[in-house]
């Protein structure tokens, strides 16, 4: 009993009470601050669970893993690039097309040092710590998504917050079927790179090609 309470505590102010405090006026320094003491005692936890470690996954889940993503790429496809060609056509594809070495290094850099941290933060940390507190897994999922898509509210963007929700229900039902922090960090890679390459990235602030 005192060991959910703790979590619950732990849960509300890792995962709603500091992203939520970004939206204050305060130092940036303290938020970088806060940012990474949060960061160092998660990856402590995991370390001591040993689920730091790089593994592979099972066999079994690639095939169904694959077809799936590949499904569903399809369709975030289609959706986006109707999505860009409609509402900013100037930015379709515009990245790669103009300045195609800072496409090579947002993709990059988003790759390898912002999906790595967010799924082993939110998915890896996140359903280690706190899926024994929600018994109903669609609920778990859901709140995964919500509070997911709440790191991102700094950005203050409604469209942001809509994809990273959208995005959070799609890694969270991929981890929950494969327990697996390299599957769900392909799809989500995938994905990503994917709306930068497509002409999203100053929607999602990053940068354009100017």
């Amino acid at each position: 009993m005192h060991t959910n309470l703790y979590k619950g505590f732990e849960l509300f102010f890792l995962f709603v009470l500091l992203p939520i405090s970004f939206l204050l006026s305060y130092s940036i320094i303290f938020k970088i601050v806060f940012t990474i003491i949060g960061f160092v005692y998660i990856l402590l936890i995991l370390r001591r669970k040993g689920l730091l470690k790089l593994r592979l996954p099972n066999k079994e889940y690639w095939k169904p893993f694959w077809r799936e993503t590949i499904v569903k790429i399809a369709i975030i496809v289609v959706v986006t690039g109707l999505y860009v060609f409609f509402v900013a056509p100037d930015k379709l594809f515009s990245v790669l097309l103009k300045r195609p070495e800072l496409w090579v290094m947002i993709l990059f850099i988003y790759t390898f040092l912002s999906v790595w941290p967010q799924e082993i933060i939110y998915r890896t940390f996140f359903y280690e710590r706190y899926e024994g507190l929600v018994k109903n897994k669609w609920l778990f999922i859901f709140i995964n998504a919500i509070l997911f898509s709440l790191a991102h509210l700094f950005l203050k963007s409604f469209l942001v917050q809509v994809l990273t929700f959208i995005g959070g229900v799609l890694f969270a039902y991929t981890y929950q079927k494969t327990k697996s922090t390299t599957l769900v960090s392909v799809e989500h890679a995938i994905y990503g790179n994917w709306l930068f390459t497509v002409g999203m990235g100053e929607m999602l602030a990053f940068p354009g090609a100017g």
